[in-house]
């Protein structure tokens, strides 16, 4: 039985909703409400069956508190016959598709949602293993999460559990979870700002609103400040309008890759044609928070194993506005703002 550990939380993070945290992050969805029940569905076709349980969840409020036997009914009902059709994805936590945040919109125990967060590691495709250690309250009108106190090194075995993903819609955004206490969950998906982000760059709308929301989210999380992270950053987007020299454009990092090295090197990369690639290497010196004094001061075409010097030269301040290690939004010369991101780390 193999057993793969991932990086992650899952868990219930709010006292006023409850939101799971599947093992990696989501694709995009739109929304629809009713009464005092929300359901976002993909604008995608879903089947009759998944229908029949979106209509039975109309009207329930509580994550399932308040609802009617004859209600509780339909919705199992709804339940079963997706889990014993098995037209979801195969494989479900294996999927891409269960990445992202997961908002519980019912529960057969919605007295028991609670603002816990688990380390969670995946058994078989199906299960997902998951063991308490910290909790914590979030509330709207605070920019930090109040600590919630319980022993949970204390309670050994008590503190662990596991969730069967039972069904997993094609489109990403209904799931049917049963834990081992024998609870019913179901969740829908949550675009985090950062997918929303990747999502406006992609459809070139409400870019700067996206990038706004993901900063301001970066200040109130309390987190240490973001640096410039080691590894290789591709850049997506940038607030510059090219030129016409795409020499200008590679030296001032509007195209290409960004190489963040050891000791302090940095390095811009942009494949040209028939392998040749521009080279620009330098240095950077942090003298803040989140500020950086950058020197680009070698530059070159390079072919093979020859290159061919440029006489170039750069230096300006880069601030970090925005870093979680798979996306990056930084402010550089000319107060051009950029965003990267590390292909790797969002596989």
């Amino acid at each position: 039985m193999a057993l793969r550990a991932v990086n992650a939380n899952v868990g219930f993070d709010s006292c006023c909703r409850s939101t799971f945290v599947s093992p990696m992050p989501s694709k995009s969805r739109s929304s629809r409400e009713h009464n005092s029940f929300v359901f976002r569905c993909s604008q995608v076709s879903i089947t009759e069956s998944e229908n029949s349980l979106i209509e039975a969840l109309v009207g329930t409020q509580g994550r399932g508190r308040s609802s009617s036997p004859q209600q509780l009914n339909a919705i199992e009902r709804a339940i079963q016959a997706l889990e014993r059709l098995g037209g979801g994805v195969p494989d479900p936590t294996n999927s891409s598709l269960i990445e992202g945040r997961w908002q519980l919109i019912f529960t057969t125990r919605p007295g028991t949602a609670s603002p816990i967060q688990a380390a969670a590691s995946i058994e078989d495709g199906k299960r997902i293993l998951f063991r308490f250690d910290r909790a914590a309250f979030s509330f709207k009108f605070l920019p930090f999460k109040v600590p919630y106190p319980v022993p949970f090194k204390l309670l050994g075995d008590e503190a662990k559990g596991w969730l069967d993903t039972t069904y997993l819609s094609h489109s990403g955004n209904l799931r049917i979870s049963r834990g081992n206490k024998g609870t019913t969950f179901v969740l829908q998906k949550q675009t985090e700002p950062r997918q929303k982000l990747l999502t406006a760059i992609s459809s070139g709308v409400g870019i700067k609103e996206a990038m706004d929301a993901l900063i301001s989210l970066n200040r109130k999380s309390g987190e240490e400040e973001p640096e410039l992270e080691e590894g290789e950053w591709q850049m997506i987007w940038n607030s510059q309008t090219v030129t016409d020299s795409w020499l200008e454009n590679a030296a001032n990092g509007l195209m290409g890759k960004q190489i963040i090295g050891k000791n302090g090197r940095i390095k811009y990369v942009v494949d040209i044609l028939l392998g040749l690639k521009f080279s620009m290497t330098g240095n950077f010196v942090k003298n803040g928070a989140k500020v950086y004094e950058v020197t680009m001061d070698d530059a070159a075409i390079i072919g093979g194993p020859f290159g061919y010097p440029l006489e170039m030269d750069k230096k300006f301040i880069l601030e970090i506005l925005f870093s979680d290690g798979k996306v990056r939004i930084s402010r550089g010369e000319n107060e051009i703002i950029f965003v990267h991101i590390r292909p790797d780390a969002l596989r």
